[in-house]
């Protein structure tokens, strides 16, 4: 009797701990815990992805808009032709292809022959000869002078964009698969500007100066070398991508940071983390491109292309997204400081109670001199949600479509962001303020401040 007695006890215990464990099971605390739980894991994965995606977006974006349009490839780097680095590379490199393609010692050779022929006496011939190694250094050194005159002149700046332009179609031809297009990537990796155009207007230039030589220069076939590397080819792969990702990339990263913080359980943190992220991973970026500026001399040699010739062809290159970067990592913190000052946190709740105490006299004193805004107060007091919702909105949108952005562009939307919202307080007025004032004098206590 005892063990079914124990038996009987055990099971009534068992069954009560059941009942307990359902109970608490079906517990509001408990059902939401899973909840609660997922929203953070699908935040935190969802800020991740928007900072890790934010660089490459920054990049792909920068890329469509600039590297991939001919006409504005040109823009960014036509300016270059002014560069004394530049320029001198560019003599270097036309007397480079001139002594290649004329044989300057041939025809100072057939010139003495010539005259020789012509019946010269012993010394006469004699001091030809002697001269003939003198005359062939005059004939280049007048070839380069002219050819330094024009690289001078406005006529190079032409010359340049013509070939830059033309550069850049035939590498976008050639990116694109069109079977029509002539190759600007080489069987080794190399990838550069023509110089045909160029030689063709020096040779023009140097013929109306009386320089008749110089229209024995045959058309050249020669290219200023910009990067050289045996990987070059796969960017074909990365054109691709740009052109697939580069529009769309931006927006997704900022709608997985937006969705990321509006899934959070708590959004102020959750805000905070997802724009310091972002300015990090902004910052880390502009880094990458000084780190990359170093690896890039470092990597290409000095006979292949002048090292203060690479890096000005980088600089170009990178400057815009680098100045992005930045000025996107001074957005972020401007976010992580806005984010705090809005946020529920002792410190900032005790500043924004010291503001409202501050706007809140000086509204009475403003009320008491009948300078008060009335019921369009009332109406922006109701409507202050809406409205800091459009200024954000505004701000957002300029940032977002300003290229490049800038420091300048942050600081200044920033500045009159805060003009706004100081604005809005001082024009609002709760709307017990109105009533009050129309059903008689209101007590100095009862107007909130």
């Amino acid at each position: 009797m005892s063990g079914e007695a124990s038996s009987a006890d055990l099971q009534a215990r068992v069954d009560a701990l059941e009942a307990e464990n359902a109970e608490l099971r079906s517990s509001p605390a408990v059902s939401g815990a899973s909840p609660r739980r997922s929203r953070a894991v699908l935040a935190v994965v969802l800020i991740l992805l928007g900072v890790l995606l934010a660089p490459v977006a920054v990049v792909a974006g920068w890329a469509k808009w600039t590297l991939t349009d001919t006409d504005r490839f040109v823009a960014t780097y036509a300016p270059l032709s002014s560069s004394p680095e530049v320029q001198a590379y560019v003599v270097d490199q036309v007397m480079a292809a001139v002594d290649a393609q004329v044989d300057l010692g041939g025809l100072t050779q057939q010139l003495v022959d010539g005259l020789i022929a012509l019946g010269t006496g012993p010394r006469a011939t004699a001091a030809l000869q002697t001269l003939q190694g003198t005359a062939t250094d005059g004939l280049r050194s007048l070839i380069r002078d002219g050819v330094t005159e024009f690289v001078a002149s406005d006529q190079f700046d032409d010359a340049w964009a013509e070939s830059l332009r033309i550069g850049h179609s035939q590498l976008i031809a050639t990116l694109s698969n069109d079977p029509g297009a002539v190759a600007t990537i080489s069987d080794d990796g190399s990838l550069g500007i023509p110089l045909g155009p160029i030689v063709e207007r020096v040779k023009a230039g140097l013929v109306e100066r009386g320089i008749t030589v110089a229209g024995r220069i045959p058309p050249v076939d020669r290219t200023i070398v910009l990067v050289q590397s045996d990987q070059l080819p796969t960017v074909q792969l990365a054109y691709g991508v740009t052109i697939a990702v580069g529009t769309w990339l931006p927006w997704l990263a900022l709608a997985l940071l937006v969705g990321g913080v509006l899934v959070a359980n708590r959004r102020p943190r959750a805000l905070l983390w997802a724009a310091g992220g972002f300015a990090f991973a902004m910052a880390l970026l502009a880094i990458t491109f000084a780190v990359g500026r170093i690896t890039l001399l470092t990597a290409v040699p000095a006979s292949l292309l002048p090292g203060s010739v690479t890096g000005l062809f980088y600089d170009t290159a990178t400057d815009g997204m680098r100045s992005t970067a930045v000025a996107a990592a001074v957005l972020g913190l401007a976010v992580v400081a806005v984010g705090w000052l809005a946020g529920p946190f002792r410190t900032p709740t005790r500043l924004r109670d010291v503001y409202a105490t501050g706007v809140g006299r000086l509204r009475g004193t403003v009320d008491e001199r009948g300078l008060g805004t009335g019921q369009v107060g009332g109406w922006v007091h109701r409507h202050r949600s809406l409205i800091f919702g459009l200024i954000a909105v505004v701000a957002g949108i300029v940032v977002m479509a300003t290229k490049p952005l800038t420091v300048s562009v942050v600081g200044w939307s920033a500045f009159w962001v805060a003009i706004a919202v100081v604005v809005v307080t001082l024009v609002e007025r709760p709307d017990a303020v109105p009533s009050a004032t129309a059903s008689g004098p209101v007590d100095s206590d009862q107007v909130p401040h």
